[in-house]
């Protein structure tokens, strides 16, 4: 009976050891983390000079060193002016390596925080840069279409006086023609297939939306073959009447025009259709 005693004394006292041993090792695990996250949130290195080492790594090509110095920058001393030098470094950067989703992110966070800052035109033409780098052909999803055109959009309503606005215009017409293209490309899927109210959907956003585009005459050329087929016939000849007044040595409107002729009818705009009030809000280049 003392054996068994004395067994279970060892066992508690070798217990009680252990268990000092593990808060030991916590208190020194708690103590490192403790001293690592004051050494993540301090440095001795200035600022200015932060900044400086990042610009002289841009200059040099040193791209991914001078984002990370950057990085650092905006951690150490955020909200200061030399981190809000260097978030609009970090989106160039990163624009300039290919990085599109980091140069958005640190572009889309440079226009929250400074949204009033010259640099915010920059910003957002970084924005628009990176959607439209990543533009697909016109057969696939045309999301980062849309959103290159409302970021150029932005910069010339914001800005319209900025370095980069006239570059801004002239992607805001190349991703009209884009979009333009896309519902072209789906009308004309729609139309070989008989469904023609789908298709004249497709042509009529062009023809609403995207009157200055190059899709603009086979647009309306389509809506002339798809009123014609469903009967339609007022529309059809107003469809003909605009393309022929605006556009009248194009191919589109001689093939159109002969169309209406194969069933008697020529050329005439109805003053309500639809069709007539869209080119007389719109002027056409």
């Amino acid at each position: 009976m003392s054996d068994l005693r004395r067994n279970a004394s060892k066992r508690f006292f070798r217990g009680i050891a252990r268990a000092g041993m593990i808060v030991a090792m916590l208190g020194l695990a708690a103590c490192s983390s403790t001293s690592d996250d004051a050494d993540l949130a301090t440095t001795d290195i200035p600022a200015e000079e932060l900044y400086n080492q990042g610009l002289a790594l841009r200059n040099e090509g040193r791209l991914s060193e001078a984002s990370e110095k950057f990085a650092e920058l905006d951690k150490y001393y955020p909200y200061s002016e030399y981190a809000r030098k260097s978030l609009i470094n970090v989106a160039y950067v990163s624009y300039t390596r290919g990085k599109y989703p980091e140069a958005i992110n640190a572009a889309k966070r440079f226009t929250t925080l400074y949204p009033g800052n010259p640099d915010s035109a920059y910003a957002l033409y970084i924005i628009g840069q990176s959607y439209f780098k990543q533009i697909p052909d016109v057969t696939r999803d045309q999301q980062n279409t849309q959103r290159a055109l409302a970021a150029f959009g932005e910069l010339v309503q914001r800005f319209p006086d900025s370095e980069y606005a006239s570059d801004a215009e002239t992607k805001i017409r190349a991703t009209e023609d884009q979009l333009a293209g896309k519902e072209m490309e789906v009308g004309r899927y729609y139309l070989k297939r008989d469904n023609y109210v789908a298709a004249i959907n497709r042509f009529k956003t062009v023809v609403i939306n995207y009157q200055t585009t190059r899709h603009i005459e086979e647009a309306l050329f389509r809506l002339v073959e798809s009123y014609y087929a469903l009967g339609v016939i007022n529309e059809a000849q107003t469809a003909a009447a605009v393309l022929g007044h605006n556009y009248p040595d194009s191919q589109w409107y001689k093939d159109a025009y002969n169309l209406l002729q194969t069933g008697g009818y020529s050329p005439e705009s109805d003053g309500g259709s639809w069709i007539s009030k869209a080119f007389g809000s719109i002027s056409v280049l």
